[in-house]
């Protein structure tokens, strides 16, 4: 069942069809009212929540908390450093096999997963060994 989306869903998912990469909702609201399609912050927010809950836009929090929001096209994993930040993508996926079996035996439908590790990066490893 496909949900009636507002004109400020359409918007937002008009702009992150043209953005590549995940994006904060601050930085959306922005790049919004650059395209002088200006809104409301909390109005971004709510759309954005709508468009989780409707498997459109899947969100991504990093490891000082920023929740960076994309279309929902792959699932998405990642070495993440809790020192510099950097994001390292792992392009191999070891959960589909659970993930098929989770929704058959739970009757559970999955837009996307994500998969997280975290710890430091080899370069930040050996600026802490001096």
């Amino acid at each position: 069942m496909r949900a009636i989306r507002t004109r400020s869903q359409d918007r937002i998912l008009n702009l992150l069809k043209n953005i590549k990469q995940g994006i904060s909702a601050q930085d959306l609201y922005i790049e919004l009212r650059n395209h002088s399609q200006s809104m409301g912050l909390a109005t971004v927010y709510r759309s954005l929540e709508a468009l989780k809950l409707e498997g459109k836009v899947q969100v991504r929090t990093l490891a000082n908390g920023e929740a960076l929001y994309s279309l929902t096209q792959q699932d998405r994993h990642h070495l993440t450093c809790l020192q510099c930040g950097l994001s390292i993508p792992i392009h191999q996926c070891p959960v589909h096999e659970l993930e098929n079996e989770l929704r058959s035996s739970h009757k559970f439908k999955v837009f996307y997963h994500t998969l997280e590790f975290f710890g430091l990066c080899s370069q930040c490893q050996e600026t802490g060994d001096s």
